[in-house]
């Protein structure tokens, strides 16, 4: 794939948890180049070939394709074994995708495709603020009102006073104890960890309404006269309540760690104790993009059918929840107990 093409990538596609666009990968069948891979409501991954609301979606299932295109059984074709590979993924988040296609040995057309859109960025600068401040008042302090985000700090780069942008970059580079030559490295670095938990984070906040609302409802399920009875169905709404409340726990609990990582990293900066919070957040990437993936495919799906609160009515949630929403929740809580150990920075 070309540069060129990278670019041909939707925003929608490139942003998503859920949504593989299938050009970015090394497939060899052409239909399947313009195909997206994507995460459906039972967590299951499935090929779309189209979609949208007037036409719907057209999709076929990994394992249907030998049969549509004739493919031979034995050995199996190089592009049904890539598939079968990228279906096992728990998220196709950019950050996530980094690290399991590189454990996963798969190539990258273009690592463009691997970068959220410039649209995508700028929503984020809200979230990258509260990383972006500590970087500025302990490199800079208070004093260059010039300096208002990010952005601002790799324009340094390119100022034209060739010796006020070297005087500054020297503060960063003593701060950080590592050579000025080194400085472009890390400001690099320090974005890309931050914005990829910015992401997260957004992710999160998107979704956290929905879920309130779901848990609401199986809440209203449970107290219902004529559904109380049913007791698979009380079952599977206490699981979903206790998985989900859980999970949510989990992924706010690691994100205030990496706040305290953060805040103890700019108490005493050095590339050393920079590369340790890099780690510590970049070891989670995984984990987190595959629990917001399942939750915001799960939540997206009871928006649509529900999307206020007295919409469809308890039998109708009971008959979807039942249906559809606990299929694959073992899932999520397996990619959650697969998670690493969570870990402080060392004193």
């Amino acid at each position: 794939m070309t540069e060129q093409a990278a670019d041909d990538i939707r925003d929608i596609d490139r942003d998503s948890l859920h949504i593989l666009p299938l050009s970015i990968v090394p497939i060899k069948t052409p239909p399947l180049k313009r195909a997206r891979l994507i995460r459906n409501v039972r967590l299951q991954s499935i090929i779309e070939f189209f979609g949208d609301e007037e036409t719907g979606s057209g999709q076929v299932e990994i394992e249907d394709l030998a049969g549509e295109y004739g493919w031979s059984e034995a050995p199996p074709h190089p592009d049904l074994v890539l598939l079968r590979k990228l279906g096992d993924l728990p998220s196709y988040d950019v950050f996530s995708l980094r690290i399991l296609l590189r454990e996963h040995g798969i190539a990258v057309n273009s690592v463009e495709a691997l970068k959220l859109s410039p649209t995508k960025q700028s929503e984020l600068n809200e979230y990258m603020t509260s990383f972006t401040r500590p970087l500025i008042t302990q490199i800079f302090g208070g004093e260059d009102v010039s300096i208002q985000s990010f952005e601002d700090v790799i324009r340094l780069f390119r100022d034209p006073d060739l010796t006020k942008a070297r005087e500054k970059l020297k503060i960063m580079a003593d701060k950080l104890e590592i050579g000025l030559e080194d400085v472009p490295k890390f400001l690099e670095d320090y974005g890309d960890i931050f914005l990829s938990l910015s992401y997260y984070r957004q992710c999160l906040d998107q979704i956290e309404p929905t879920i309130d609302m779901f848990l609401d409802a199986l809440d209203g399920i449970r107290d219902n006269w004529q559904l109380k009875n049913d007791q698979n169905l009380m079952k599977t709404c206490t699981m979903m309540q206790s998985t989900i409340n859980g999970l949510m726990v989990a992924i706010t609990g690691r994100f205030e760690n990496f706040d305290r990582s953060t805040t103890d990293m700019w108490n005493n900066i050095s590339a050393e104790r920079f590369r340790k919070v890099e780690e510590l957040i970049g070891s989670y990437h995984t984990t987190i993009g595959g629990v917001l993936c399942a939750l915001s495919v799960k939540m997206d799906a009871w928006a649509r059918l529900f999307p206020k609160k007295d919409a469809g009515g308890p039998v109708k949630r009971a008959e979807f929840i039942m249906s559809e929403m606990r299929q694959g929740i073992d899932k999520i809580q397996k990619i959650e107990d697969s998670a690493p150990m969570l870990a402080e920075l060392e004193a």
